[in-house]
């Protein structure tokens, strides 16, 4: 028996809320991003990375469904949560941007890095951990991705902006800040997305995979 057969993909229905909210995220992020690429001011994106944006976003918001399509299709149904999870990050910078909530609410900026490093964190457990771990493994893959992606987060920065900023020399406090929020953002997504699992919820929405021990070989004693 091949390892393929000995493995039976948990299949169930995911909820509709889900798959068009994510669907939803990615249409208006290219339409956004489109918008940004063209006329970066009409997003208040002048000076802010709006090409880096616009390539790298499309890409980053298309993994997910890449690695399924490529690793995963024939054996786990589509990660719908953990996508969505992903795309959010994307789209609240956009929108955010476009709002101009970065300018107008103070604290906006620091909610942003402490909400999409968790969600990516809690993307990352859906995607990669069984519901049966314990919360010390959860925890340290969610501090472990969520503490790099904190770093590669603010280096992107200020290869794309931040360095060219009148303001650059003050923005190392604010950095720090940011690397702490976005492991706050981590531990907690370690805690929610623990404790859902040990309340029997989230498990229609990853690639979960059920492990079945091959059959009893039978022994004819006949001759």
């Amino acid at each position: 028996m091949s390892a393929l057969d000995e493995v039976v993909e948990t299949r169930h229905p995911v909820p509709g809320i889900i798959r068009t909210a994510n669907v939803a995220a990615k249409t208006l992020l290219v339409l956004m991003l489109t918008v940004a690429f063209v006329s970066p001011e009409h997003l208040n994106l002048e000076d802010k990375a709006a090409t880096a944006r616009a390539i790298g976003y499309p890409i980053f918001a298309f993994t997910v469904p890449a690695v399924w399509w490529f690793a995963w299709r024939d054996r786990a149904s589509f990660p719908w949560l953990a996508d969505l999870l992903v795309t959010i990050t994307c789209f609240t910078d956009i929108l955010g941007n476009g709002m101009d909530l970065y300018d107008k609410i103070v604290w906006f900026d620091d909610w942003i890095h402490f909400m999409n490093i968790g969600l990516l964190a809690g993307a990352v457990l859906l995607l990669t951990l069984h519901r049966s771990a314990g919360f010390g493994a959860a925890l340290e893959r969610a501090l472990a991705f969520g503490m790099t992606g904190a770093v590669a987060w603010e280096l992107a920065e200020y290869v794309a902006f931040v360095s060219q900023h009148s303001e650059r020399f003050e923005a190392y406090a604010d950095t720090l800040g940011d690397l702490a929020l976005g492991g706050l953002g981590a531990v907690l997504a370690a805690v929610v997305v623990h404790a859902s699992w040990r309340s029997g919820r989230l498990r229609t929405v990853a690639p979960q995979l059920e492990h079945r021990s091959p059959a009893p070989r039978t022994v004819d004693a006949s001759g």
